[in-house]
C-alpha cells in the first residue's frame, strides 16, 4: 500500500498497535441527544421489565441504542456491533439476541408499542421546549412500498408487481419530524381511509400535550386523501385539509369555462412568481355540497416540459392539477403550500436509508416495532441538527451528515481523570463537530 505525501509516493507499513482510536465518534452526539431529550428515561419507564437481574441492560437504553445504530446507517440487528465494539465511547451495549428479546416483548405485550410512541411524544415536547415549537403543524401523509426478499408475515404483492409491504407514514412539514407510522401488507391501498385516519390520529397524538389544543393543525395528502371519511374526520377534529383532487369530466368542463384573464401566476416556495404555471379557483363551477362546508377546488396549469407527452385531455398544451381544500386566503399561496407536500418524499427516501428499506423480521408485529424505531432514529437525527448544528449541516440529509460528522474517526485520550476526544485537525468539518459538542454542554439537562 502506498500513499502520497509531500508530492511523493511512500510505502505504508500497517500495524495493529493503535491505542485510543474510535470510529463513528460523531455518533456520540446522537446518544447524548437521546439522553438530553429525555427519550432514554421515557422509554425506560414505558417498557420497563419487572424481575430483571441486577446488571441487565436497561430496556429503554436498548431501544435507544437501536435507534442510534439506524441513524448511524445500520439496517439490521447485527449492525449493533458498530456501537457495541466501541464501548469506551458508547457504553455497554446489548447483544443482538438481547435486543431481539426486547423487540419481541414490545411486539407481544399489549400496550407496550403505544408506550413506545408515548415516550417518543414526551421527548418531542422537551425538544420543542429547547428548540422552539412551530406555530403550526402540517401533517403530510403518504404510503410507500418496501420490498420483502423472503417469506414474511403479511407480505403481499404490490400494485407495481413487487412483493412486500406498504406502510403509511406521517411527517410534520414545519419541523421535519416523524409523526406516525403503520405497517400494512403490500396489497393495502394508498386511499384506505381507515388507515389514513389511524396514522393521522397517531400524528396528532405525537404533538406534545402542552401544544395540542392550541396549535393550528393541517393535513396534506395527494389524491388518495380525497375521501369523505378522512375529510369529515378532519372537520370534526378542527384540522385544516388540502388534498389532491381527481380531474373528473366535471372538473375538466369547469376548467374549459375559465377565461384567460382569470388565471393568475403561481408562486414558488420563496414566494416569487413562477415563469411556468398559473392557478385559478373553480369552486363556483362545481357541486361540492357532499364535502365539508367551505371546501374549495383550486386548479393549477403549466406548459408541459420539453419532451413530455401530452394527452388528448390536456387543453391548449397545458397540464392541469387540482386540489380540494378548506384553507382561506390567496389561492396562489394555498396552492404553493400544497406543493410543499413533495418534501414528504424526501423524508421517506431518507428513512429508507435509515432502516426502513429492510424490515428484518419474519413476524409482522416485530416489523411494526422496527418501523417505530426507524422513526425514533429519524427524529434523533432531526433533533441533533436542530439543537446542535448550524448552516448546511443543520439541513443536510442523513447520508451526507454521516460522512461529514457521524463517521469521523478520533482519538480518545485520558489524563488526570479527564478524557479528551481528539478530532483530526485536517478534517474539514472538525470545527463544526467540536462546536456541536460545546452546544450540547450548554443545553439544560434533565432534572
Amino acid at each position: 500500500m502506498k500513499v502520497t505525501h509531500a508530492g511523493r509516493r511512500i510505502t505504508v507499513n500497517v500495524t495493529a498497535d493503535g491505542d485510543g482510536l474510535v470510529s463513528h465518534a460523531g455518533s456520540a452526539l446522537l446518544v447524548q441527544v437521546a439522553d438530553l431529550s429525555g427519550l432514554t428515561v421515557a422509554l425506560s419507564e414505558a417498557i420497563s421489565e419487572p424481575g430483571l437481574r441486577v446488571g441487565s441492560h436497561d430496556r429503554g437504553r436498548v431501544i435507544c441504542d437501536l435507534a442510534v445504530m439506524l441513524a448511524d446507517g445500520g439496517d439490521c440487528l447485527a449492525d449493533l456491533r458498530a456501537v457495541a465494539d466501541q464501548a469506551v465511547l458508547f457504553g455497554a451495549t446489548a447483544s443482538p439476541s438481547t435486543a431481539f428479546r426486547v423487540i419481541d416483548r414490545i411486539a407481544t405485550t399489549p400496550g407496550l408499542l403505544d408506550g413506545l410512541r408515548d415516550a417518543h411524544a414526551v421527548a418531542r415536547g422537551r425538544v420543542w421546549g429547547m428548540a422552539g415549537a412551530p406555530d403550526r403543524v402540517t401533517i403530510d401523509l403518504d404510503a410507500t412500498l418496501v420490498t420483502a426478499h423472503s417469506e414474511k408475515d403479511r407480505a403481499a404483492g404490490t400494485f407495481k408487481g413487487g412483493y412486500g409491504f406498504a406502510p403509511m407514514l406521517a411527517y410534520a412539514d414545519e419541523t421535519g419530524e416523524a409523526m406516525g407510522a403503520e405497517l400494512r401488507p403490500g396489497k393495502a391501498g394508498a386511499n384506505n381511509a381507515a388507515d389514513q385516519i389511524a396514522v393521522a390520529q397517531e400524528a396528532v397524538c405525537q404533538i406534545p400535550d402542552a401544544y395540542r389544543e392550541t396549535i393550528e393543525i393541517a393535513l396534506r395528502v395527494d389524491t388518495a386523501g380525497a375521501c369523505h371519511e378522512l375529510l369529515d374526520w378532519c372537520r370534526e377534529g378542527r384540522i385544516l385539509f388540502s388534498v389532491g383532487y381527481d380531474l373528473t369530466e366535471t372538473v375538466r368542463a369547469a376548467i374549459l369555462q375559465i377565461a384567460e384573464a382569470d388565471w393568475e401566476s403561481s408562486l414558488d416556495q420563496d414566494g416569487d412568481e413562477r415563469p411556468n404555471g398559473q392557478v385559478c379557483e373553480v369552486t363556483h363551477h362545481l357541486q361540492l355540497s357532499g364535502w365539508p362546508e367551505g371546501s374549495r377546488v383550486i386548479v393549477r396549469r403549466e406548459r408541459a416540459h420539453p419532451g413530455a407527452q401530452l394527452t388528448f385531455t390536456d387543453a391548449d398544451g397545458h397540464r392541469f392539477q387540482a386540489i380540494l381544500t378548506d384553507h382561506t386566503g390567496q389561492i396562489a399561496e394555498i396552492e404553493r403550500d400544497h406543493r410543499g407536500r413533495a418534501r414528504v418524499e424526501d423524508h421517506i427516501r431518507n428513512d429508507k436509508n435509515t432502516g426502513l428499506s429492510n424490515l428484518p423480521f419474519r413476524d409482522f408485529e416485530h416489523n411494526q416495532v422496527w418501523l417505530q424505531i426507524v422513526h425514533l432514529a429519524h427524529d434523533l437525527i432531526n433533533w441533533t441538527q436542530r439543537l446542535l448544528l448550524t448552516g448546511e449541516l443543520a439541513k443536510c440529509e442523513p447520508k451526507r451528515l454521516r460522512y461529514r460528522l457521524l463517521h469521523i474517526a478520533a482519538r480518545l485520550s485520558f489524563h488526570a481523570r479527564t478524557a479528551t476526544l481528539r478530532l483530526p485537525a485536517s478534517w474539514p468539518w472538525a470545527t463544526e463537530l467540536t462546536n456541536a459538542f460545546t452546544r450540547l454542554g450548554e443545553l439544560p439537562t434533565l432534572a
